[in-house]
């Protein structure tokens, strides 16, 4: 459905590198990346909102890369609403519905079908300024929608948010993408964000793109060492291969066979962890004794930070695991992960 071949674009202080993309028809596609890696400029110029300096860009088989943005029927929805202020809540649904050729009649029923499945019956005479966050983004995916796009890209929509119109939007975001089966690719920062929505998830830095892939395998099996660091593997150890085991921080850690590369950095997501008092781990666990030095506190659960010779672990612990276990800042405890959720680089 989206077609990205060599896509290049070249800005004061920033270049996005020739990037080559397919993303298919009705998938649910986010880009990942920290702030300033090129996210918004890759949906920017898929709606013909920048000026790309070499590539392609097609939709559904058709060259749009010198069309203007009002003949892609390509609908986008960023975090500020970009609402008009003057206009009423159906004056803005409708507004994108001068630009594009549609039956009247359909084009009305999908304006009601619109209405009525995002909740906005009670509000279609208001303006902007007497709507919530939430209200104000269910008004924008309408508006979006409404022309018919074969393709809908989301702009971190749900950042500026509270947690409960957040989570409300979110399970929206799911209803429209099942219900209408169009082509979603959405920017986000948000990791449950990614998990909950996407289909495959690609992940840019610095205008490159490090690793496109379905969610189990961008959290589960990162390609590179960024890419782990970012998607939350906080624990990242440099080390070396000796006699059949990686060393790092005065531990080995086992390797099945004769690694094919000189690998130099392990990484182990805190969630993978496990914490015990007695080293009585069963199974294929590789573990070592440890004292913890920190326990803080992370909303619902505790990060705990466990120091085994050199090397210093970071695990989660939710808090009732934490209060049955009576862990305390001291205690000597030993740690253990399963061999195959660390990852060699």
């Amino acid at each position: 459905m989206i077609q990205l071949d060599q896509l290049s674009v070249k800005l004061p202080g920033f270049r996005l590198h020739p990037i080559s993309l397919t993303v298919e028809q009705g998938e649910f596609f986010v880009l990942l990346g920290p702030t300033g890696s090129g996210k918004t400029v890759i949906l920017e110029s898929i709606a013909g909102l920048v000026r790309i300096s070499g590539g392609q860009v097609r939709v559904a088989g058709q060259d749009l890369t010198h069309l203007p943005p009002e003949q892609r029927q390509i609908g986008i929805v960023y975090q500020d609403n970009a609402l008009f202020p003057h206009l009423t809540v159906m004056e803005n649904i409708r507004y994108g519905l001068r630009y594009v050729r549609q039956d009247p009649k359909q084009a009305d029923e999908r304006v009601e079908h619109l209405i009525s499945l995002l909740g906005l019956r009670h509000l279609v005479r208001r303006r902007p300024l007497n709507l919530s966050g939430g209200e104000k983004q269910r008004v924008c995916l309408a508006r979006a929608l409404s022309i018919h796009p074969s393709v809908l890209l989301l702009d971190e929509p749900l950042s500026a948010l509270d947690p409960n119109f957040r989570e409300d939007i979110r399970r929206v975001l799911k209803q429209l993408h099942a219900e209408f089966g169009i082509t979603f690719m959405m920017v986000t920062h948000d990791f449950n964000e990614a998990l909950y929505l996407a289909d495959r998830i690609g992940i840019i830095r610095q205008g490159a793109m490090e690793q496109i892939g379905s969610a189990e395998d961008i959290f589960l099996r990162p390609d590179n060492p960024f890419v782990a660091e970012f998607v939350g593997m906080k624990n990242m150890f440099s080390g070396c291969i000796a006699d059949g085991a990686f060393v790092f921080g005065g531990l080995h850690y086992p390797l099945p066979e004769q690694p094919a590369q000189p690998w130099t950095v392990l990484a182990v997501r805190p969630e993978d962890i496990i914490l015990r008092r007695d080293p009585g781990f069963a199974g294929n666990i590789v573990h070592y004794p440890g004292v913890i030095e920190q326990i803080m506190p992370t909303g619902l659960g505790h990060e705990i930070g466990v120091r085994c010779l050199d090397a210093r672990f970071r695990a989660l612990l939710d808090r009732r695991t934490l209060q049955e276990q009576g862990f305390g800042e001291g205690d000597r405890v030993y740690l253990g992960f399963e061999a195959k959720v660390a990852r060699l680089f």
